[in-house]
């Protein structure tokens, strides 16, 4: 719910979801000087979503799955986010990774308006800021572990040399020193998710999109799962956006947001 007061010449829509306050001068010089104070604010957020919607056409119908979403991110903290099956969860991950564009509304990365980019500067910005991990690995069968991990670096041209070496050095991070030349059916489904993971920082992010990461997993491997990205984060200082129904994993987070009725809600 949006709450609009007039207040000394100020315009102030409080969005009580996340506590977000959006400050509308009504004159010249207070909007330069509120400009350069948000500006600075803005600084200590890596992902900022304001007022993010999304509707899908049905052809006799519309479905209007996310309503007005809200989210700020810090450098290294870990948010997770829990809903019902359906709720929009990974609609909400792909809109705020760039894969998709929303209907309304805004998502920055460290401060860049992807809203405001074409699809290839998007591309661009998406390979060198984010990483992503999926309930299902997405590694490519032809290729090796290593291959697999140094891919994001080949794709922004980095020299192999350099991709393979730092690829090694994440797989052996991860516990899979031994299986570099091992191609993912020859690994085993836990391996396989370490891969991902690996794939996902080995350009050191500043923030993974984390799609039900654990659930394809048992609970042993899930277990495993958890510490090595609570590592990473420790280590690397990447934020991480967790969706997830294992109320585990959501309970390791510094925060847990319900996205409920297309918006986000403190659990």
């Amino acid at each position: 719910m949006i709450r609009k007061t007039e207040k000394k010449g100020k315009a102030i829509s409080a969005v009580e979801n996340d506590a977000v306050e959006i400050v509308a001068p009504a004159d010249k010089n207070l909007a330069t000087e509120t400009s350069t104070t948000a500006d600075k604010s803005e600084k200590k957020y890596i992902l900022r979503a304001t007022g993010l919607q999304k509707i899908f056409d049905e052809g006799s119908f519309n479905v209007h799955v996310l309503k007005g979403v809200y989210l700020r991110i810090a450098p290294g903290e870990r948010v997770a986010i829990v809903g019902a099956s359906g709720s929009g969860k990974s609609t909400l991950l792909h809109l705020l990774g760039g894969l998709d564009r929303p209907t309304a509304g805004q998502v920055e990365i460290d401060g860049q308006d992807l809203t405001k980019m074409n699809q290839a500067e998007v591309s661009q910005l998406r390979n060198r800021l984010l990483g992503f991990i999926y309930q299902f690995h997405h590694l490519l069968n032809e290729f090796t572990a290593l291959e697999n991990v140094a891919m994001p670096l080949l794709v922004r041209r980095a020299p192999t040399a350099e991709a393979i070496s730092r690829a090694q050095a994440m797989l052996t991070r991860v516990g899979l020193e031994g299986r570099l030349h091992h191609r993912p059916g020859e690994l085993s489904g836990g391996e396989r998710q370490r891969a991902a993971v690996a794939r996902a920082m080995v350009t050191r992010p500043l923030c993974v999109l984390a799609d039900e990461p654990t659930g394809n997993l048992d609970r042993e491997n899930a277990q495993n799962i958890y510490e090595l990205m609570l590592e990473l984060n420790r280590e690397l200082e990447t934020c991480f956006v967790i969706a997830t129904h294992d109320p585990a994993l959501a309970g390791r987070m510094d925060r847990v947001l319900k996205l409920e009725d297309g918006v986000l809600k403190s659990a």
